[in-house]
């Protein structure tokens, strides 16, 4: 019998040297079909026991040949199931039982002290897929079929250990074919908790934007296939929560969902049927590809193919040259695109700003003007969780969003976390994070928290894990902003437990903690931190930072030259204002009107004069030393956007323009921007006044907006890269949002191949990794 391809041939078992171990695993063990890798490895080698999960993991008692026990262990720890991991293992030499002739598998066991990692949810696999095509099989067309190597996990679990009884299965009672595969250790299907079947498991349910049920069961699928190839908008029920979908191909149906929506710009997700049909509208290496069809089925940023078989609405992501397609994660999905046969916007079901929606009654109230349909199901979600999004950036994956098939990210620590300590994050991207034991957890993806419902969400995610580890926090981190929702719960926390300490921990440091916690690095690192805004010290708002930094604090050595925000947060919103502000720097009103930049042209004079007398009387004006906004004031003053409708859009609409041109292009043009470093400040007006002054230059060239963008990008890459220089033996880290840039960190990292560079790994360095910053922060800082 062969286990993995690795045991080949079973040793007889010699009487007289029968010997027992205790082994003790933690790590992702349950829900991913461990416990039945154990028993069909034990049966094939002979050995004796049993096995059993509770709430730190999974206990293996093993009775026989001392070869054969080493065989079990060798293999175990070398190959494991696929979707398992590893994280501790001990091993423990004990009495031998008279009584012990088989294996077998026991009852769960509840304790008060979780340790188990919780599985993120997987896309379906093969044998699965083979079934719900196969009209042999009882699963035929059944869109909830899934086993121990694939389905949900987080998104059903309520509760330690993952049982059935545990989960939102626990009202489904199982067939007699169900409850067989179940109950067989020798069943790909044992102990799989969602296991069912058209008998006995969740059903779909189609139903009008009022409620008014449409069809059921079979037919549901069949009229929404009708309704989106007619061009209506639908609300589909997911994994983790609700998407809106519509056909891609066809304009006037996501024209109409931008409407309804309104979202007049943000690129939306778009789900394939297969790799052959990402293939006609996206160009990507061998590792994107792969990353595309991965278990974790992210949402993955790939170049736009501009010979594209499929037409694709050119709504879909305008003026972008990049689109976020993503394959079938679940049989529903497979099911829907197979009698589809086209692209798919898939998007999720919110409304701008707020968490996924994960029940129906949620779409009625919120979003029944934007769909005409909702296609249900019966299976509730108890936890929500958004889709993955990520892009390959030299070779490496980067991690925009941390959400399905990737959280919760559990990260194995080689030392004992001495507290349990909660991390509460940043007020946009928000999520959490959790030491305890040799854990550190970071949480999917939470989302903006500027509404009571963004709020509510971040309440109840904190809810669910304390719930799944009997987590009490002893300290607290937070943010240094006092306007945060995260930092208002933390006060109003510590008001209610006087035992709790807590600490506050500088955004743009957490930034820098966050890779180094992944890399479990703690000495000192030359970390770079670039993003929109953060408050800094002194109430400054940052953004454009390099600091010298370890476990303990940190050293702000370089920075932007501050500049400007006219009318404070409005400027964020209206980037005309950033770029004014620095066009004030060199030229007064009258002097602006006679300039050739349509941005400057756009404004009445009027307001121009009002916007200069603030900007000199620095009255309303927040100064921020933020690159995110430079990128703001950048795509202005080039004529890409006027307003900014989503965050990160200038960056993009930037990178886009940048790719009209090619770096020799560049160098063949001459064109090489300074950033001068004096005193530890980048004179930002210095860079400014060169590009304007390239801008305005009446001597004719090609592409010369392209040419800016892309000079603009290598002149911060080398800014990062000459710094670096000055601190030779010490690690790299790049980190914020700004650093999604794919030209940017791709050029960096080139002019940094000297130094030993921290990756980031899966932890987002926008501020979706900033809990996991503070956690680092604040394990080392406990006494």
């Amino acid at each position: 019998m062969s286990i993995c391809g690795k045991i080949d041939s079973v040793d007889s078992l010699p009487s007289n040297k029968i010997e027992r171990v205790k082994l003790a695993v933690s790590g992702i063990v349950q829900g991913v079909g461990f416990r039945p890798f154990v028993y069909r490895l034990a049966k094939a080698l002979q050995l004796n026991g049993f096995t059993f999960n509770h709430s730190q993991g999974v206990t293996i008692e093993l009775q026989g040949a001392r070869l054969n026990i080493d065989k079990f262990v060798s293999t175990l720890k070398q190959n494991p199931p696929p979707l398992a991991r590893i994280d501790r293992f001990t091993q423990q030499a004990i009495a031998p039982k008279h009584e012990c002739y088989q294996f077998e598998i026991k009852q769960s066991q509840a304790s008060d002290d979780a340790q188990v990692a919780v599985s993120a949810d997987k896309s379906s696999c093969q044998d699965c897929l083979d079934e719900i095509n196969d009209p042999d099989n009882r699963h035929y067309h059944y869109p909830f079929t899934n086993c121990t190597n694939c389905g949900p996990r987080y998104t059903l679990i309520n509760t330690l250990p993952y049982d059935r009884k545990n989960t939102s299965m626990a009202t489904f009672e199982m067939c007699e074919q169900c409850a067989k595969a179940y109950n067989d250790p020798l069943d790909r299907r044992y102990h799989a908790q969602p296991v069912s079947c058209p008998r006995c498991g969740p059903s779909l349910s189609l139903t009008s934007a009022t409620g008014e049920i449409l069809a059921t069961k079979e037919t549901a699928l069949e009229q929404t296939v009708s309704l989106l190839k007619q061009g209506d908008i639908l609300a589909i029920k997911g994994l983790g929560g609700f998407h809106l979908v519509c056909d891609a191909t066809n304009d006037a149906a996501v024209t109409k969902l931008r409407l309804r929506k309104q979202r007049p710009a943000k690129p939306f997700a778009v789900m394939c049927s297969d790799l052959a049909m990402a293939k006609t509208l996206a160009k990507g290496s061998d590792a994107e590809w792969q990353l595309l069809n991965s278990a974790e089925r992210p949402i993955t940023l790939l170049e736009r193919n501009n010979e594209q078989h499929i037409s694709l609405s050119s709504s879909v992501a305008p003026d972008i040259d990049r689109l976020g397609l993503f394959l079938p994660y679940t049989p529903l999905h497979h099911l829907l695109l197979s009698e589809l046969n086209r692209p798919l916007v898939a998007t999720s079901a919110n409304r701008s700003g707020e968490p996924i929606i994960t029940a129906a009654n949620e779409i009625y109230a919120h979003l029944g003007e934007v769909v005409d349909a909702i296609l249900d199901h019966n299976r509730p979600i108890l936890n929500g969780c958004d889709d993955s999004v990520v892009q390959m950036i030299n070779g490496q994956l980067q991690v925009i969003r941390l959400a399905r098939g990737y959280a919760p990210l559990t990260l194995h620590w080689q030392q004992q976390v001495s507290a349990h300590t909660l991390a509460l994050g940043a007020q946009q991207k928000n999520s959490i994070a959790f030491g305890f034991g040799h854990n550190l957890v970071l949480s999917p993806h939470i989302g903006d928290l500027f509404s009571v419902e963004a709020e509510q969400y971040f309440i109840d995610t904190l809810a669910t894990f304390k719930r799944l580890y009997r987590f009490t926090p002893q300290y607290l981190v937070s943010d240094k902003h006092p306007e945060y929702a995260s930092n208002r719960w933390a006060k109003q926390y510590c008001q209610t437990h006087d035992d709790i300490e807590r600490f506050q921990v500088q955004h743009h440091y957490a930034h820098i903690l966050s890779i180094m916690a992944v890399n479990q690095y703690t000495d000192k690192v030359l970390g770079f931190s670039f993003d929109g805004t953060g408050l800094g010290d002194k109430q400054q708002l940052w953004g454009g930072e390099a600091m010298l930094a370890d476990i303990n604090g940190y050293q702000r050595i370089a920075h932007l030259k501050p500049f400007a925000l006219i009318g404070n947060e409005q400027a964020i919103k209206d980037p005309r204002r950033i770029m004014l502000a620095l066009l004030f720097d060199q030229y007064t009103p009258d002097e602006l009107s006679a300039l050739n930049i349509a941005a400057v042209q756009s404004l009445p004079p009027s307001v121009i004069n009002n916007l200069y007398q603030l900007w000199h009387k620095k009255v309303a004006s927040y100064q921020t030393s933020s690159i995110g906004r430079l990128f703001d004031a950048l795509a202005c003053v080039l004529g890409l956007m006027e307003k900014t409708l989503f965050e990160g859009q200038a960056g993009m609409l930037i990178e886009a323009c940048a790719n009209q041109v090619s770096v020799d292009q560049l160098v063949a043009a001459n064109i090489h921007f300074d950033l001068p470093l004096i005193d530890g400040v980048w004179q930002t007006d210095l860079l400014w006044q060169q590009i304007v002054t390239l801008l305005l230059a009446s001597e004719p060239l090609a592409n010369k907006n392209a040419l800016i963008a892309r000079g603009f990008m290598d002149c911060l890459a080398r800014a990062t890269a000459n710094l670096a220089a000055q601190y030779p033996s010490l690690p790299v880290v790049l980190s914020g949002g700004v650093f999604q840039n794919r030209y940017l960190l791709s050029r960096s990292q080139d002019l940094l191949k000297q130094h030993s560079l921290l990756p980031s790994k899966q932890v987002p360095v926008n501020d979706g990794g900033i809990a996991l910053g503070q956690l680092w922060y604040g394990i080392h800082q406990q006494h």
